[in-house]
């Protein structure tokens, strides 16, 4: 499953830029490398599975985070 880099909206409504991916050291799963557009901004690790994860709100099934403005690789 790949991810892409770019502004996300979270299901709550706060806004949240996606860095990149990695892999964690001792399990290998995959994390999301992101930071908040709000507060601080410190950058944090999510994994793969939970960023993709859909939820239940309000009765209705959604994405916990949307991509609203895609980053182009610079490959």
């Amino acid at each position: 499953m790949e991810i892409k880099k770019g502004k996300y909206r979270h299901f709550k409504g706060k806004e949240y830029e996606v860095l990149g991916t990695a892999i964690h050291s001792e399990t290998l799963e995959q994390m999301v490398i992101y930071r908040p557009l709000y507060g601080e901004g410190k950058i944090w690790v999510r994994p793969l599975s939970m960023w993709n994860q859909m939820i239940v709100k309000d009765g209705l099934k959604r994405k916990r985070f949307t991509l609203i403005e895609g980053v182009e690789d610079e490959n």
